[in-house]
């Protein structure tokens, strides 16, 4: 079997890119020879070939991590808009080239049988975030002209003949596109991210705790509160300052891991909070299992967020997580017993969830979250895309016709 799957950008702390990273090496044992369309690997220093629209080099990404043909797809552009549309016509273009039994996109391009919506839908993201924002911030939001051509982009793939499935990686995911774009259930596919249960595993506690906490100088009976993630507006980092800054345990520390253009402005709203040296800014972390270990609880108040990895990886260390009913992970939050979730912008509510624990409760809370994903590990996210793709193989090509949009 023969299946392209398409990103753009392979960031090796993104949640899609390391899906893919998780599912190739299955998959390749499974049989199936994968091509991976996509203009770049961050950080494997190499340049497009010729920098020409279409120019392509094959071979194995960078340290062969990710077991399968990487073809380079990178035509010019300048800015984002231009990136995203150069990047589909060239992709299409290959596609139509190329013999392949099933084409998988990670972007809303409709040159695929299957989708993998990632990213959840736009328009709800753009709906979320307009809670957050003034009036003169939803009005800047309407006219630009990018998250336009993201909302043509989406009803484009949703309307096209050629889509035959949709990975969700929630049920909150295919509720969402069964409502924006009417599709059918039988489309839509909810397929959960896996975890290496091995790699993120309680155990890390005792192998990274000590260690980690000594190089920050936090005592071992102080709570440590884990944030992990980019995009620090989409996932709530403000709200999360402010209802830290609430906290009665004047002891506790939160600990944000990842990287954000904004991580100066924030640090500077944290001093201005009195939370002083209480928020410890790790910045992006090649291996976040220390941190995980070194943690008593996580905590992701995300504006949108349609399955994260980190909750996930977070659960199977045997963390608790508090996150909001906008996140998509929120399925497997039972309130109380392995977590808490609420409303991303209730700033009171989370502090109060927040401040429900200790580093006890918190154990025996983590130790339930662990059992809540033991049944997510890669093997069976694999055996689960096999099935989608043998089904898919063995379907009829529907006409060439388009369904209205």
């Amino acid at each position: 079997m023969r299946i392209a799957l398409i990103r753009q950008r392979y960031n090796p702390y993104g949640g899609a890119e390391r899906f893919v990273a998780r599912a190739l090496g299955v998959l390749k044992r499974q049989g199936v020879a994968v091509t991976v369309l996509a203009r770049d690997w961050e950080g494997s220093g190499e340049t497009s070939a010729d920098g020409l629209e279409g120019a392509e080099a094959a071979g194995e990404p960078p340290g062969g991590a990710m077991a399968a043909q990487w073809v380079r797809c990178d035509p010019l552009y300048m800015g984002r808009l231009w990136r995203d549309t150069s990047f589909a016509r060239a992709v299409c273009r290959i596609v139509s080239q190329r013999q392949f039994d099933l084409v998988q996109s990670h972007e809303r391009i409709a040159c695929c049988d299957i989708y993998r919506a990632g990213d959840g839908v736009h328009a709800q993201w753009l709906d979320n975030r307009s809670r957050a924002l003034s009036i003169w911030g939803r009005l800047a939001m309407r006219l630009n002209p990018y998250h336009a051509y993201v909302l043509a982009a989406e009803r484009s793939l949703f309307a096209s003949s050629r889509l035959r499935a949709v990975i969700c990686n929630s049920r909150m995911v295919a509720a969402e596109i069964a409502r924006w774009f009417k599709l059918p259930e039988r489309m839509l596919y909810v397929i959960y991210n896996g975890v290496d249960l091995q790699a993120f595993h309680p155990a890390l506690r005792e192998q990274h705790r000590r260690t980690v906490r000594a190089s920050l100088d936090i005592a071992e009976s102080e709570m440590i509160y884990l944030f992990v993630g980019s995009g620090f507006e989409r996932k709530g980092v403000p709200q999360l300052l402010e209802a830290f800054a609430r906290l009665r345990n004047r002891a506790a520390r939160l600990v944000i891991v990842g990287a954000d253009r904004q991580t100066g402005a924030l640090r500077r709203r944290a001093r201005s909070m009195g939370l002083g040296d209480r928020v410890v800014y790790a910045g992006p972390q090649g291996d976040v299992r220390p941190w995980y270990g070194a943690a008593d609880c996580f905590v992701l108040p995300t504006l949108y967020d349609p399955f994260p990895n980190a909750v996930l990886e977070a659960m199977a260390s045997g963390l608790p997580v508090v996150t909001s009913d906008s996140c998509g992970a929120a399925e497997f939050i039972v309130d109380g017993s392995n977590g808490f979730v609420c409303d991303a912008l209730d700033i009171a509510a989370l502090a109060d969830r927040l401040e429900r624990f200790d580093p006890v409760s918190a154990r025996e809370m983590g130790d339930r979250a662990r059992s809540s994903v033991a049944e997510l590990g890669l093997v069976a996210m694999a055996e689960k895309l096999m099935a989608l793709y043998a089904s898919l193989m063995q379907m009829p090509v529907r006409p060439p016709e388009r369904r209205p949009v």
